[in-house]
């Protein structure tokens, strides 16, 4: 009976629960980043174009998107979002 030799490798190394907040952490702000410099270009076509509701429109839903994600990492109800943007008018 002949034996055979495995020839395993490792598997790889998954990472840390840190590494990975620290690496999504990192996405976060290069997407916040990204945000802002669409957010200027889009604000130069509404200035180009001032009757369009179609740019009020996108940052209607921009804005609701954000008062969900900052309700979610936040643990509030999107109400209490509302109502804190409400209290700096």
């Amino acid at each position: 009976m002949t034996t055979r030799k495995h020839n395993r490798t490792p598997a790889p190394q998954q990472p840390t629960a840190a590494e990975t907040y620290a690496t999504r952490r990192n996405d976060i702000a290069r997407l916040m980043d990204v945000l802002q410099m669409e957010l200027d270009k889009h604000a130069e076509g509404a200035k180009a174009d001032p009757r369009n509701w179609g740019f009020a429109g996108s940052l209607g839903k921009v804005r609701s998107d954000l008062i969900d994600l900052v309700g979610f990492l936040s643990n509030m109800d999107p109400e209490h979002v509302e109502a804190f943007l409400n209290d700096a008018e």
